[in-house]
């Protein structure tokens, strides 16, 4: 069975992906390593952690994709004291009839955006992780599906620990993508004020793409027919070894500063997110180029450091970018 991408198919693939942006930069001043983000892991089915201060057009960003898209969209705000049935629903007892119903929650949605995720207490954080791998939820014994395509944006603040719960490794590593955001520069600080004050900056809702959220499942489709030769898998499992090698590859320097480096999870982003980019450029193959591009989206958060590394304020991106310059490119 041929399933080679033909030309009219990435051409359509483009075409879709191509009012998505459009419709991003319409009401997202800049940001837009996270406009490759978010599209990338619609296309990839996977879910991304979003980190930033305050202000930064984060809500926006996801609502305007799901506006974008046409599809449902669910915001929730984390607190200590949410509790995983204020996410993922409960049974409610109906007088009138005698008997209970199930009542699904916010994350019965096909963009559900998690607001300072790492607020939300561990029981709650834990019961995300059913509906982020297995896209469904279990409410009184009873399995309930969540929409297609369903992606969760988590965010989270940096600056700002008090009352807030760490995220576990496990939990991290079921985000396809982690984006770091910066402030805007003063020419985008200045379009952001003269796009408010105009009236220009709309409502993310009343975006007209004529897509949705079948559009998507066939990108999805596309994305996973997208070739990746044995020379790229193999240079993405040599990437993803040296991350837990780091001491051999790098030299104790460096290499002292990793505990753990990234587990298989990595690899298959790096697979599956470079299909979606692949597609989204016009292309029916993956180049060692478009896993360079994903590095540090797809392993910064996956890079366990040492409490030594936080003390010389060493980052995930300094390891990662000196593991690429050791690997050798096919």
């Amino acid at each position: 069975m041929n399933t080679e991408l033909s030309p009219a198919e990435l051409e359509r693939a483009r075409a879709i992906t191509d009012r998505l942006s459009q419709a991003y930069a319409a009401r997202v001043v800049g940001q837009d390593g996270l406009r490759w983000s978010l599209l990338i892991g619609l296309m990839a089915g996977g879910h991304v952690l979003i980190e930033s201060v305050p202000g930064l057009a984060k809500t926006t960003a996801a609502r305007t994709l799901a506006g974008a898209v046409n599809g449902s969209f669910h915001r929730i705000q984390c607190t200590p004291d949410l509790l995983p049935s204020d996410i993922v629903g409960t049974q409610v007892y109906d007088a009138a009839k005698a008997t209970f119903r199930t009542e699904i929650g916010p994350i019965d949605a096909n963009f559900v955006l998690m607001d300072e995720i790492n607020r939300a207490n561990a029981k709650t954080q834990s019961a995300m992780l059913e509906a982020m791998q297995e896209r469904q939820v279990t409410i009184a014994g009873e399995i309930h599906k969540l929409p297609d395509p369903f992606i969760v944006l988590a965010t989270q603040n940096p600056i700002e620990q008090e009352g807030t719960y760490e995220l576990p490794e496990a939990q991290l590593d079921r985000f396809l993508l982690k984006e770091v955001l910066t402030y805007p520069d003063l020419a985008q600080e200045i379009q952001i004020m003269d796009q408010v004050e105009g009236g220009d900056y709309g409502n993310p809702d009343d975006l007209n793409t004529g897509v949705n959220p079948g559009h998507i499942i066939e990108l999805q489709g596309y994305a996973r027919r997208v070739y990746v030769d044995r020379a790229v898998k193999d240079y993405i499992a040599r990437i993803v070894y040296a991350t837990r090698h780091t001491t051999q590859i790098l030299g104790p320097g460096l290499g002292r500063y990793v505990e753990y480096g990234a587990s298989p999870r990595a690899s298959l982003a790096f697979l599956t997110a470079g299909r979606a980019l692949a597609l989204m450029v016009g292309r029916g193959y993956v180049v060692p180029d478009d896993v360079a591009f994903l590095a540090h989206t797809v392993l910064r958060h996956r890079l366990i450091l040492t409490y030594e590394a936080v003390a010389d304020n060493i980052k995930p991106e300094a390891v990662i970018d000196a593991v690429f310059s050791a690997t050798r490119t096919p």
